[in-house]
C-alpha cells in the first residue's frame, strides 16, 4: 500500500487538509464525530502525523522555558511541577533555566531565547539590578513572559504572586502573640519586590502592636549557606532576638543550623517562623513553623496564564493573587506536633 500522507487522508475523507490537521492538534472548533470518523481512518491507514514538520510550518517550536533563581528550593520543585502538567495537556515541552539568583544569568538566558527557540516564558525572578527593559525585547518577537512568585513591577506582563504583606503581618503577629518582643527579619534582597513586601508586613505589625522598628534586627543574608552561617552566627550574638521571621527557606535552615552551633535552644530561647514550602517542615527538630505558599497552584496559574497569552490576539496583564498559609508548629509554640501536624 501507498504511504498515506495527510493530503491523501483527507481526500479519503472528503475533507480539507487544515480540518484534518486541526483534529490531530486537540483543536475544539471541530464537530466530535468528525473528529472521530478522521482519527479511526488515521490508525487503519496507520498514519502518524508529523508535528515537528506542522511546528515548522506554524513557526512554532511547541517549547516553553521555565526561569528560576533555584532549584534546591522545594517550592520552585513544586511549582515546576504544576507548570508542567499544563504544558503537556498543552501538547509543550518545558526548558528549565537556574539562574542561582545571579542577574546576569537570566539576562543571558532572556537573549538566548528572544531568538525564538520557545514560544513562551515563565520566569521566577533573580531580583538584582534597577533596570529590566531588556525584557521589553520579548514583546517585539512575540514571545509573552509571565512571572510567579518573584516579579519586576516595571514590566507590564501577567503575574502570579501569593498574599506575601498579609502573611508577613500574620506571622509577626503571630510571634508577638507567642512572647516575642525582638524579632529579627531575614531576608536575602530587600530591593526585590517580594522581599519589600514581606519586610513591609513584619514593620506593620510591629507598629501595630506597640513594638518600635529596629533596622538592625533586619538581617541581610545572601544566597551562600557559609557566608549566611558568618551573618547569622554574628546577628543573633549580637543583637539577641528572640524571635525569627525568615523570608526565604534556606534562611530558616541556616538559623537552625546557627542556634545548635551556640546553644541557642529553639522555641525556649528563640522562636522561628519562615515561609518555606519544605515538606518535612513537620520533622525537622523542632518542627518548623511555616507559611506555606501554594507552590503547585502558582505553577498552573501562571502557565494558564501564559497558554492564554499565546492563544489571544488580545495583550494578557492579569495579576493573580493567592493565598498562603500560617502553620504553627514547635519552633513557635514551643508545642510538640505529630508528623504533619498542624498544633
Amino acid at each position: 500500500m501507498d504511504r498515506v500522507d495527510i493530503k491523501r487522508l483527507a481526500e479519503k475523507l472528503n475533507l480539507s487538509t487544515s480540518t484534518v490537521s486541526r483534529a490531530f492538534r486537540g483543536n475544539s472548533d471541530i464537530n466530535p464525530e468528525t473528529k472521530a470518523r478522521i482519527l479511526s481512518m488515521a490508525k487503519e491507514f496507520n498514519y502518524q502525523p508529523n508535528h515537528h514538520a506542522s511546528n515548522l510550518r506554524e513557526k512554532k517550536s511547541k517549547t516553553i522555558a521555565i526561569i528560576v533563581p533555584e532549584l534546591a528550593n522545594n517550592f520552585f520543585s513544586q511549582a515546576i511541577h504544576g507548570i508542567e502538567r499544563v504544558a503537556r495537556d498543552k501538547g509543550y515541552h518545558t526548558l528549565i533555566y537556574v539562574t542561582d539568583d545571579e542577574y546576569q544569568k537570566e539576562v543571558a538566558f532572556i537573549d538566548k531565547l528572544y531568538n525564538g527557540r520557545v514560544d513562551g516564558i515563565i520566569m521566577s525572578a533573580s531580583g538584582e539590578a534597577n533596570d529590566h527593559q531588556y525584557l521589553n525585547r520579548l514583546g517585539n518577537k512575540h514571545i509573552p513572559l509571565v512571572f510567579f512568585d518573584r516579579v519586576y513591577d516595571d514590566i507590564n506582563v501577567p503575574k502570579v504572586t501569593t498574599d506575601d504583606y498579609e502573611s508577613s503581618f500574620a506571622a509577626t503577629r503571630h510571634l508577638i502573640e507567642v512572647g516575642c518582643k525582638k524579632i529579627a527579619f531575614l531576608v536575602v534582597n530587600k530591593s526585590l519586590s517580594i522581599g519589600n513586601v514581606r519586610m513591609q508586613g513584619y514593620h506593620d505589625a510591629l507598629k501595630d502592636a506597640g513594638i518600635p522598628y529596629n533596622t538592625h534586627l533586619v538581617i541581610d543574608c545572601s544566597n551562600d549557606y557559609d557566608e549566611n552561617f558568618d551573618i547569622l552566627s554574628k546577628a543573633l550574638n549580637e543583637q539577641h532576638p528572640d524571635g525569627i521571621l525568615a523570608s526565604v527557606e534556606r534562611l530558616a535552615i541556616s538559623s537552625y543550623y546557627v542556634c545548635h552551633n551556640l546553644g541557642i535552644r529553639i522555641p525556649d530561647d528563640i522562636k522561628i517562623v519562615s515561609f518555606s514550602s519544605l515538606e518535612i517542615a513537620s520533622l525537622l527538630n523542632p518542627a518548623l513553623s511555616t507559611i506555606t505558599q501554594p507552590a503547585f497552584d502558582l505553577g498552573t496559574n501562571a502557565a494558564e496564564l501564559l497558554f492564554r497569552a499565546l492563544e489571544s490576539d488580545n495583550p494578557v496583564t492579569d495579576h493573580l493573587v493567592l493565598s498562603s498559609k500560617l502553620i504553627p508548629r514547635t519552633s513557635s509554640t514551643g508545642i510538640k506536633t505529630t508528623i504533619g501536624g498542624k498544633g
